[in-house]
């Protein structure tokens, strides 16, 4: 289980949650699913590792590119959106 609380976090780790949690409500939007639905999509089609592994390279992507990507990450293994 993840517990945040403020200030134990390092700054990398802190921007990565910031990051996960943006893109993948940016993804659920574009792709007209609910935050949790798009949650369990990505993590099954492996976007949410694709995403957690290259987060440093999509954050300085506009968010467009950047979900198209995992569309196509997720695309590859199986999903259907």
């Amino acid at each position: 289980m993840f517990l945040y609380m403020s200030g134990s976090l390092d700054k990398e780790t802190s921007d990565k949650v910031s990051f996960v949690t943006f893109i993948v409500g940016e993804f659920a939007s574009a792709y007209k699913m609910s935050g949790q639905n798009a949650y369990r999509y990505l993590k099954h089609y492996g976007g949410l590792k694709y995403i957690l592994d290259c987060w440093w390279a999509l954050h300085i992507d506009n968010p467009f590119w950047a979900v198209r990507d995992i569309y196509k990450v997720c695309r590859s293994n199986g999903g259907y959106r």
